[in-house]
């Protein structure tokens, strides 16, 4: 039911922004409106764990990034995120990742951090029966020309995922994407976090996931990621700007990759100018934030 993922949605926040504060299953029931018996036994049925696995995980992905990021003492950070000494938040730290907080803040590891949930999403919003936009309010696909410098990226190609979701039915979604959250301090400003995108097995479109890293990293690669090595390039931009991600992302995807992948770039010149694909040599890739950027894909051109 679309209700009761809105409901656990706004749960998920609201304990976002209480990790701090100790919060408890009582207040947060009374934000929602729903019996404490209630909240817990749908959290645990859409999210897929209980509350105080969810809360837990939070707390040790927030101290966690906070050990790696600043110079507070790992006490200070233990009481700031709830736990009752250095040695409790220890424990969990060892329990998860395998090592101290200590020796993690001297050398800094990839590590499945416990992110986020998102449980409500497009299809949620369209089962309610009610028309899902304003065509008027979207905008139609455009086109833009990007530089890419050359970069590394680290990522997991599959040679059998056409788009983002074949690929997670094959994926940890949340190992996978926690693993990347631990070095996103690490990633490219240009091939960011998250950046997926599309490359060529056999002459077929085939879905990767990742992220970008400059061209001088040479540090850890987690376990299952592999590091490649891109050329600069310039890239042909299919872009929609900013949307409402739950009424029209279906439909602004299909706008932009039915533009992406059916442009004629033997007939098609962009700024008078023509180009051809450089897709033999770099991959295309995918930006995906609805509320903040839009949705782009990007192909790789150079001229003729």
């Amino acid at each position: 039911m679309y209700e009761w993922n809105e409901a656990i949605q706004k749960m998920i926040y609201w304990i976002e922004d209480k990790l701090s504060d100790n919060p408890s299953l009582l207040d947060m029931s009374k934000q929602i409106g729903y019996s404490p018996y209630y909240c817990s036994t749908k959290f645990h049925e859409i999210v897929g764990m209980s509350i105080k696995s969810y809360i837990a995980g939070r707390r040790l992905a927030k101290a966690t990034l906070d050990i790696r990021d600043t110079n507070e003492r790992i006490l200070d950070i233990a009481i700031e995120y709830g736990y009752s000494s250095q040695e409790a938040l220890t424990r969990a730290f060892v329990n998860a990742y395998g090592c101290t907080p200590s020796v993690y803040r001297r050398r800094p590891v990839p590590i499945a951090l416990s992110n986020i949930q998102v449980v409500l999403f497009p299809e949620h919003y369209n089962n309610r029966g009610e028309r899902t936009m304003n065509k008027t309010c979207l905008k139609n696909a455009e086109i833009r020309m990007e530089y890419l410098p050359a970069h590394k990226y680290i990522g997991i190609w599959s040679d059998k995922a056409d788009g983002y979701g074949d690929f997670w039915n094959n994926n940890n979604c949340d190992e996978v994407c926690g693993i990347i959250e631990s070095m996103r301090h690490l990633s490219d400003p240009v091939i960011g976090c998250h950046m997926a995108g599309w490359h060529y097995v056999n002459g077929v479109r085939k879905y990767f996931y990742g992220f970008g890293v400059s061209l001088e990293y040479n540090g850890d690669i987690p376990h299952g990621f592999i590091m490649k090595e891109f050329p600069a390039s310039y890239y042909l931009v299919f872009f929609h700007p900013t949307f409402d991600y739950l009424k029209d992302n279906n439909e602004v995807m299909q706008q932009v990759e039915n533009l992406a992948w059916n442009y004629n770039i033997e007939v098609e010149s962009f700024n008078s100018q023509k180009y051809q694909w450089n897709e033999e040599v770099c991959q295309n890739y995918q930006r995906h934030c609805p509320e903040v950027l839009g949705y782009e894909v990007l192909r790789p051109v150079r001229r003729k």
